[in-house]
């Protein structure tokens, strides 16, 4: 629970600094942001090149390294882990927040992440399903170093560019994406929770699945950590409000139960939630880095086929009130992922020849 606060109070800190306060270190927003500041979609109040994501690629890769687990390895259904990435993505961008963000909005006060959670616990209970069935993608293999080295050195490059010639990127002037820490901050926010993150195998579906599977606590300690920080954090600012919904939210609440279910469907199936994807990726899995890949192109399509969410909106003297969420596309799209999801799972307990 310890490093779980420790991980709360950095967020808080980067919230506190200008991060937009209920996103803070949102994995899903914020590879949304950078898929936008690449110019992969148009959404232009969401375009950034987030730092904190390439702090905690680092961050694990560093770690890693000094401590002799740095392991080059490869070959686990790749491109099944490519479109379970980009689902994960999908269903992220459904519910507006990946885990990391629902822990950051219920610790808020907002209502519709606590019933978001219900989905993302039966994902994640589906699951554990298909594992106790012995799901399996295959065995990663040990590969040249070089290849666990290239997405960290690539996102490293990448942010150095966004210094260099900024006017190669887009950047939001409004909305969430025009809401950010100073770099500098930003990336030693990220590397910190890096090193964290791949120290204590931090992982939001592995905590709730730990804790039902075998009855181990320990990862969602870490989460209780996160939430506890965070909500002292939103208290001492005079954030926390119990209310239906807040910033960057919509009040559709089967798709908000949907989205995450498909998150923590998905986070099972991979081994682990969209942070871990990055920490692993660090780490030098290349199963991992295809993944985050994924990530980056599901949030891309997400917002070029209009499958994202739009936030609701509380009703002023001009307006009516909006409830916001998905459209039919992404009403749709988060379907076809859940359909998906169990082909894989049942493709991935079938004993091959």
């Amino acid at each position: 629970m310890f490093w779980g606060v420790v991980t709360g109070l950095i967020a808080a800190a980067l919230a506190y600094f200008g991060n937009p306060k209920n996103m803070a270190i949102c994995i899903a927003c914020f590879v949304r942001d950078i898929a936008g500041s690449m110019k992969f979609h148009q959404a232009a109040v969401v375009q950034y090149f987030r730092p904190e994501i390439v702090g905690f690629v680092f961050g694990a890769f560093i770690i890693s390294l000094v401590t002799n687990e740095f392991r080059s390895t490869a070959g686990s259904s790749p491109m099944i882990r490519f479109f379970l990435g980009m689902a994960m993505m999908i269903g992220a961008l459904v519910f507006l927040g990946c885990p990391t963000r629902m822990v950051l909005r219920m610790a808020s006060g907002e209502i519709s992440s606590y019933i978001g959670l219900i989905g993302f616990v039966g994902g994640v209970v589906t699951g554990i399903y298909f594992l106790k069935k012995g799901y399996s993608l295959g065995r990663s293999q040990i590969t040249k170093k070089a290849s666990g080295m290239i997405l960290p050195v690539v996102f490293g490059l990448l942010m150095v560019a966004t210094l260099v010639v900024p006017q190669v990127f887009a950047f939001s002037e409004s909305g969430p994406g025009s809401f950010h820490a100073p770099w500098l901050i930003s990336l030693a926010g990220g590397l910190a929770i890096g090193m964290i993150a791949q120290r204590i195998r931090m992982c939001f579906a592995g905590g709730v699945r730990d804790a039902l599977l075998i009855k181990n606590f320990d990862l969602l300690s870490i989460l209780v950590g996160i939430f506890a920080a965070m909500a002292v954090y939103n208290i001492v600012m005079n954030d926390f409000q119990i209310r239906m919904f807040g910033p960057v939210a919509h009040a559709q609440h089967l798709w908000n139960i949907l989205g995450l279910y498909v998150v923590g469907f998905a986070s099972i199936l991979l081994g682990g939630c969209p942070l871990r994807q990055l920490i692993l990726t660090g780490q030098g899995s290349s199963d991992s880095a295809v993944t985050t890949l994924g990530m980056l192109m599901g949030a891309a399509v997400a917002h070029n086929f209009g499958f994202a969410s739009a936030p609701a909106a509380a009703a002023t003297a001009d307006a009516a009130a909006v409830a916001g969420g998905p459209g039919t596309p992404g009403m749709i799209a988060v379907i076809v992922c859940i359909g998906f999801l169990f082909a894989v799972g049942i493709y991935g307990t079938k004993k091959e020849a």
